[in-house]
């Protein structure tokens, strides 16, 4: 079965059976038929074959991003005019995905850099509060009720074909430490390689852009052997 098979049953199938906390709404884009659709489109272009990719850890799907096309860090503008596969949502560019589209391109593009990674979340699934994103960290009530999902949801990712050495955690703080914890507990990994979230460095770290690209590109090069 490729890999691209194994994704798509995954998401399809991703489902949260825990009570949230009040006002905390769950967001699960593949629900809806037109997002689903853009993800088989997505994966069966650059997933569907059965190599070894190394797993790349975000938070959880934001609003304007992964929680509209059912893509990590991927929103409808690079969707259609990176990844060439047409889409009728709203071209709103969200800044984690302005940032990983421009590292991708340095890597060689997307058809390298997906033949050699996979980006998921810690999370899968997000969460709206107040009609904002929000982390699964922010509330310890809905971190703690959680658990077994990420947990569940890590060990059927793995079995897709996941390199076991390293990951990478887009995040250096809570995202990295609950994960890091998490992995010292269940030995998902040999070891969890923290990168500044994309969002942090296009919101605070603008002017040095260029140089977490190479950031990016030295430690995600060093694993895939792309020199």
């Amino acid at each position: 079965m490729p890999l691209s098979k194994k994704i798509l049953l995954f998401l399809k199938n991703l489902d949260l059976q825990v009570a949230l906390p009040a006002e905390v709404e769950l967001m699960n884009p593949f629900k809806d038929q037109d997002t689903f659709a853009l993800c088989e489109k997505f994966y069966k272009k650059y997933y569907c074959d059965s190599n070894l990719r190394h797993l790349i850890f975000g938070i959880n799907p934001g609003r304007f991003g992964g929680g509209v096309t059912g893509i990590p860090f991927t929103d409808p503008v690079r969707l259609q005019n990176t990844c060439g596969i047409e889409n009728d949502f709203q071209k709103k560019q969200e800044l984690s995905s302005v940032f990983i589209y421009e590292m991708i391109h340095a890597f060689g593009g997307p058809e390298i850099f997906y033949g050699k990674f996979y980006i998921s979340a810690t999370s899968p699934l997000g969460f709206i509060k107040t009609n904002k994103n929000l982390n699964y960290y922010d509330d310890r009530r809905l971190e703690n009720s959680i658990k077994n999902f990420i947990v569940e949801c890590i060990h059927l990712q793995l079995e897709f074909g996941i390199h076991r050495k390293v990951a990478f955690c887009l995040g250096e703080g809570k995202n990295f430490l609950y994960l890091s914890k998490l992995n010292n507990e269940m030995n998902f990994f040999e070891k969890i390689v923290s990168l500044p979230h994309p969002r942090f460095i296009m919101q605070y770290k603008l002017k040095k852009k260029e140089e977490y690209i190479e950031r990016y590109l030295r430690e995600l090069r060093m694993v895939s052997g792309e020199w």
